[in-house]
């Protein structure tokens, strides 16, 4: 079987350096064939090329500016990205809304999501969404933007199956599922039994997340089989078909 991480941070300082190639040799081993590398801002972006560099057969990376990196210099972050498009980008992400720890950058946050929305449709890519607590102003931004005929997924989906249906009706959309479906008291595996396979992308967000029953541990791409055997259950289909489908859903969104 092969399986996409549609989002992972392989470039975190919670790898060494001297285990980075470890990390990814076994995560190959497990049948994860790509491992698309999520970014953050200027101040990780070339530790995450760096990593990217030395793996070009199994990683790919994204651009952007995350939600959470967005502050009063938000405009020279932007310009920051600059001298990387013209590298070798899968999606601009991870980008977004994030109003959990704080909303002292809310106008912010908005105005450079905007502002990279159309920067992913002028370069004809998708979007790797960040959104947590922000759904309200986030569908919203959407629904401006329909005009710019946007593709993408969002990545941890957290949200529920009527705003995942409203997205459908405003542009290509879908979602990244990680190892929250695991966790017991999670709803979300409820709320995946409603969402088409057709639609559902793999990720670990690594080191993040780790699956039940890794709770508590540093996440790895390589436990990607444990979030697919998950979502067979929840399907009611074999593993197999589960890994053939997302990644066809990802090497279609991502033109891997």
């Amino acid at each position: 079987m092969v399986y996409i991480d549609t989002h992972t941070h392989n470039y975190d300082e919670a790898y060494p350096l001297e285990e980075q190639d470890a990390v990814i040799a076994r995560a190959v081993g497990a049948g994860v064939e790509w491992l698309l590398q999520a970014d953050i801002s200027s101040a990780e972006r070339d530790r995450m090329w760096d990593i990217v560099n030395r793996h070009p057969s199994h990683l790919k990376a994204m651009l952007g500016l995350y939600p959470g990196s967005v502050g009063k210099d938000w405009r020279a972050e932007i310009d920051a990205l600059e001298r990387y498009k013209s590298r070798d980008i899968i999606a601009i992400g991870e980008i977004g809304l994030d109003y959990h720890f704080s909303v002292e950058f809310k106008k912010e946050q908005k105005e450079a999501l905007r502002v990279q929305l159309e920067m992913a449709a002028s370069m004809d890519l998708p979007v790797n969404i960040h959104l947590r607590d922000a759904t309200g102003d986030f569908m919203q931004i959407i629904r401006d933007c329909r005009h710019l005929g946007l593709r993408g997924n969002l990545h941890a989906f957290s949200e529920s199956i009527e705003t995942f249906r409203e997205l459908q009706k405003l542009g290509d959309w879908s979602v990244g599922i990680g190892g929250v479906v695991t966790f017991k008291k999670a709803s979300l595996a409820e709320t995946v039994k409603e969402i088409p396979l057709s639609r559902i992308l793999l990720e670990t967000d690594s080191p993040y997340l780790a699956p039940t029953p890794l709770r508590g541990t540093t996440n790895e791409s390589a436990n990607i089989p444990i979030i697919a055997q998950k979502i067979a259950e929840l399907k009611a289909c074999s593993i197999e078909e589960v890994a053939r489908t997302t990644t066809e859903n990802a090497r279609k969104l991502f033109r891997i």
